[in-house]
């Protein structure tokens, strides 16, 4: 979108279930590399179980693209127990394991809430100015999405 008086713009990081439901919301400077907020958008999740036991706080598996294909991702979801579905650039080496194509087509499902969220005009528009306002209105929508994915659920 190029510059604006507040720098480059504005990078929403989604984390998203496999029913596009959206989890955690990070944002970011739009200059800013996506990398860098894997850490905080994790750690920001909190996975309620059903039934009894510790709260689940990480997800099995990660989809991302290749932007996120660095080692110090790599590491942190290794450590964390999760599984990375990133393919690797072509500078890169190869893994040891095969690549999971079949879950890596389920990445969709964030495109498609992200296309959801910006038909929110509020979003797509950008009208608050400070950081902290439009997180507030991008977990507002996200709230939004949440009911309408669940009352739909409920109806079939």
């Amino acid at each position: 979108m190029g510059r604006s008086r507040g720098g480059f713009g504005t990078k929403v990081h989604l984390l998203v279930d496999g029913n596009g439901v959206p989890l955690a919301a990070v944002i970011s400077a739009g200059q800013a590399h996506e990398s860098r907020f894997v850490e905080p958008l994790l750690e920001s999740l909190r996975l309620k179980r059903s039934g009894r036991g510790r709260p689940r706080n990480r997800p099995k598996r990660l989809v991302g693209d290749k932007g996120y294909s660095i080692p110090r991702v790599r590491r942190y979801l290794r450590r964390r127990g999760i599984k990375a579905v990133i393919p690797r650039k072509k500078d890169e080496r190869p893994g040891t394991r095969p690549f999971d194509k079949e879950t890596y087509r389920k990445r969709n499902v964030i495109e498609r809430c992200v296309g959801w969220l910006k038909e929110n005009r509020r979003l797509a528009t950008r009208y608050e100015k400070l950081g902290g306002t439009f997180l507030a209105m991008v977990k507002l929508a996200m709230i939004q999405r949440c009911s309408q994915v669940y009352d739909s659920s409920d109806r079939t």
